[in-house]
This record gives C-alpha cells, sequence and structure tokens, in this order.
C-alpha cells in the first residue's frame, strides 16, 4: 500500500486531525508523545470504509461484533496511565480494532495482546502487519486468563470493563507492575482503577468514571 494512503492524504486534512488533539488537550491530555502518536497514526484504517470520515471525530465507532472501536480521548487517557510507568512489557486484554494496540505499539518497547472473538483478532493482526507493529505479539484467547508464559507484565491494560477486580490477571503482574481496568461497582457504575503489586499485595486507586463494553469470557470462532 502507498504511504499516503496509509497516512490518510486527500482523507483527513492535518487540520482534522489538529482539531481532535486540540480536543484531548481539552480533556486534560497532556504527555506529547502520546499526542503526537495519536495524531500521526491512521485510526481510519481501524474502522469500516464507510465510517472512516469521522475517523478523527472524539467519538466511539463501532467495528462489529458487538463491540466498538473506543473514543481517541479515552485512547490516550489509558495510554498516559500506560506510559507514566515507563514498562518494558506490556499485556493488552482486549485488542479489539487494534487501534489501541498500534498506539501503545509505538511507545512502549512491547506489547502481548488477547482478543476473544475471531473475526477481531484477523482483521486486526492483518492491519498491525499492514503498519509494520512488529514488537507486537497477538493471541486468541480468553483474556480472563491472560498470557502466563509471557508474563510478568509492567503493566496490564484491560480494555472491557471487569465485574471484579480479575485475580488471575492481578497475579501476572511483575513486582511493582500495575494493572489498569474499568470495574463495575455494586451500583453499576464503571470506574478506571489503578492497581499496583507489590509483594504478595496489591494497593487499589479509584481514578474516574468511564464507559466500556463488559469483559465477557469464553472464544468466539
Amino acid at each position: 500500500m502507498h504511504s499516503l494512503e496509509l497516512l490518510g492524504v486527500g482523507m483527513t486534512s492535518q487540520r482534522t486531525r489538529d482539531r481532535l488533539i486540540a480536543r484531548l488537550m481539552d480533556s486534560g491530555i497532556r504527555d506529547p508523545q502520546v499526542l503526537d502518536t495519536i495524531g500521526r497514526e491512521p485510526r481510519h484504517l481501524f474502522v469500516d470504509e464507510a465510517l472512516s470520515h469521522r475517523a478523527y471525530e472524539d467519538t466511539a465507532l463501532p467495528i462489529g461484533s458487538g463491540q466498538t472501536l473506543s473514543q481517541p480521548a479515552i485512547v490516550a487517557r489509558m495510554t498516559e496511565l500506560v506510559v507514566a510507568e515507563a514498562p518494558q512489557r506490556v499485556l493488552e486484554v482486549g485488542t479489539g480494532s487494534g487501534y489501541q494496540t498500534l498506539i501503545l505499539s509505538r511507545l512502549v518497547p512491547h506489547v502481548w495482546s488477547l482478543e476473544r472473538i475471531a473475526d477481531l483478532h484477523r482483521r486486526a493482526t492483518q492491519t498491525l502487519r499492514r503498519l509494520k507493529a512488529y514488537n507486537v505479539s497477538l493471541r486468541l484467547a480468553d483474556g480472563g486468563e491472560g498470557w502466563p508464559d509471557a508474563g510478568p507484565f509492567d503493566v496490564i491494560l484491560l480494555t472491557a470493563c471487569a465485574s471484579e477486580l480479575p485475580q488471575g490477571l492481578m497475579t501476572q503482574l511483575a513486582d511493582g507492575g500495575v494493572l489498569i481496568a474499568p470495574v463495575e461497582d455494586i451500583d453499576g457504575q464503571q470506574w478506571l482503577m489503578r492497581v499496583r503489586r507489590d509483594g504478595a499485595g496489591f494497593t487499589q486507586e479509584r481514578l474516574e468514571p468511564v464507559r466500556f463494553v463488559p469483559l465477557l469470557q469464553g472464544v468466539i470462532r
């Protein structure tokens, strides 16, 4: 594929992308590397062509299989939380379209990512290969099981909401490692949580309200 097509030249003007970055800054995103990466990478390649004209709006978009591509502000916020840990090894639970995976791959040494829906896994694999994200390892699997043979991880990032803190994933954190996850409370409100491992113990921090699709079990082939 021609590099201009990958960049979206002729489809999205630099002004359109600059407006998105301005909105992200207004929402509180400050990390210049995160802002630069989101402004540079081709989000339009992660949605159906019919929706590509909306790719640089700060909005969630459907990607099929009942899943969505998170709005850029959420991707940026999650990425800021990850890179703040200066991690070497990151596990993402919920590849989805692969867009969050791509953004992480440009900012950390290696990303492992799990997806439970075969069609999404296949499409994300193709798109990430097309974009030369060579420091990404992908697997079709139940995300709740994690990736034990690749751990321990410095950061584990959930891109779907868990009904409770996922204990099995937390045990795959390195000492000092962090789990970043949307978790639902008893009232049905979702909160972004940061959980840090300290030896055999864990400390929890509630960050902010969010809205994600639920974390589900099993593999759909």
